[in-house]
């Protein structure tokens, strides 16, 4: 779905032994569809016996993004000759028929994943972000249930990706699954926690189980127009007008309630403010404007 690379591809097609024989047709020309890694080594070297199976690790991890080719030297004296190998171990990255990235020597495993990282970018998302617009249109058309597929299958392929995850945790709000999507967010991989789609994702649920609860929009309005000071009733009114859609509205009495006493309830109007905003896209114009409104409110 996602372009050349499968999440079932096997080990033996992602690392496998060459020779100078097939070095051809399993380094330059597989290049041309998915960066290569190629490592040299020995089987008396020391470091190579460190650094091969940490990078085979990281390949097989990067799920299909890129491909790793080990060349004994002591058997492929000439092509190691060619290019330049005088110390072993030496790792090249082979992009499109060409050498593009390399390093000598063993590296910690923090600098091996973001070798990989850096070499698997130069073929792009592998078709993920066209994916994700595509899970993102139909969560636009009401059709959650195709949205929660592609954002799972991106997920199949790339678990740390934080717009599919938060798209997922989205989707099943949208069918009305609650539970699930509390549960999804429950599990979320520590790298991505503090993500913003995650943070947005943690809001949305956030703001779906108030309104469960929320109370009827015509009484509480009634409740704030009686007494302007019910600042109780104004911020169920904010939390039933966002239930309704009516997010603008709610932005409006969360401010007006701020103003009036902004460390009621243990500064509850900025907090819901805040919730809604991480809510919302950063760049929607109910955002932009309330973050400024509250901004001029708060430094005043």
């Amino acid at each position: 779905m996602f372009g050349q690379t499968d999440l079932a591809t096997p080990k033996s097609d992602l690392i496998k032994d060459s020779s100078e024989a097939t070095f051809m047709q399993d380094v330059i020309e597989a290049s041309r569809e998915v960066p290569v890694i190629v490592d040299f080594w020995a089987p008396w070297c020391g470091p190579c016996k460190t650094l091969g199976p940490a990078l085979e690790a990281a390949v097989t991890a990067a799920k299909g993004r890129v491909k790793m080719v080990k060349i004994d030297v002591d058997k492929n004296q000439m092509i190691a000759g060619q290019l330049r190998v005088q110390s072993i171990p030496t790792v090249y990255a082979f992009w499109q028929g060409q050498p593009v990235d390399g390093f000598q020597g063993a590296l910690p495993g923090s600098e091996i994943q973001k070798f990989i990282d850096r070499v698997a970018a130069m073929a792009g998302d592998g078709g993920l972000g066209e994916a994700l617009s595509m899970a993102e249109q139909a969560l636009t058309e009401d059709d959650a249930a195709s949205a929660a597929e592609i954002f799972a299958a991106i997920l199949g392929e790339e678990p740390e990706n934080a717009a599919a995850f938060g798209g997922l945790v989205r989707a099943q709000l949208a069918m009305g699954n609650l539970d699930q999507a509390e549960a999804f967010l429950a599990g979320v991989p520590a790298r991505i926690a503090g993500a913003k789609e995650v943070e947005a994702a943690r809001a949305q649920i956030e703001l779906t189980k108030q309104a469960a609860n929320a109370g009827p929009e015509a009484e509480l309005r009634a409740a704030v127009e009686a007494d302007a000071g019910n600042h109780q009733a104004r911020f169920d009114l904010a939390v039933a007008l966002n239930a309704a859609g009516k997010v603008e509205e709610a932005v409006d009495e969360l401010l007006e309630l701020f103003r009036r006493d902004r460390e009621w309830n243990e500064s509850a109007a900025r907090t819901q403010l805040f919730t809604i905003f991480d809510a919302l896209k950063p760049q929607d114009p109910i955002v932009l404007k309330g973050r400024r409104r509250l901004s001029s409110m708060i430094y005043a």
